[in-house]
């Protein structure tokens, strides 16, 4: 079995590197081909459930979205990400959903505190990634993001989450 704590300190990682904004680094965290989802929640107040089909609030099939996202934070071609807002990542009730000896599914809570133009904005949700065990570490194959306060005044962004 996985050591709780090392998935913890991964998942804290992978945090820290959005705060600081260390996108390279928070880059790293990733497979190739992982999919990043958010998916949204439609008029019955359900998440959609296939992002080929229906809206997504971000989804990328494989890293290279992320990279490309990445790449646009870094050389200022997002305007929505000027300036960059100061984030504060916080994660909890972190749950091994299932384990065998190549991946752990995770499910946790995270609220995000975003200070951008002298205002603090407040976003939160709940995770549930899929990381490959690699040689001491994990990597994130699989991350679908539920935002449960959908209802906002402004682009929400990979740092937001």
């Amino acid at each position: 079995m996985t050591d709780y704590q090392k998935i913890q300190q991964f998942l804290y990682q992978e945090a820290r590197c959005l705060d600081d904004k260390q996108w390279d680094e928070w880059l790293k965290h990733y497979d190739d081909q992982c999919e990043y989802w958010m998916p949204s929640w439609d008029d019955e107040d359900e998440l959609t459930t296939d992002p080929q089909r229906e809206i997504s609030l971000i989804y990328y099939p494989n890293k290279g979205g992320l990279e490309d996202r990445v790449f646009r934070i870094k050389t200022d071609r997002s305007s929505a990400s000027m300036p960059e807002p100061r984030t504060a990542h916080l994660l909890s009730n972190l749950e091994i959903l299932e384990e065998d000896e190549t991946q752990v599914r995770l499910r946790f809570n995270w609220n995000t505190l975003s200070f951008r133009y002298k205002v603090t904005d407040s976003f939160f949700g709940c995770s549930f990634y899929t990381l490959k065990k690699t040689e001491g570490s994990f990597l994130i194959t699989k991350k679908k993001v539920v935002l449960k306060n959908d209802y906002i005044r402004q682009v929400i962004d990979i740092y937001h989450l």
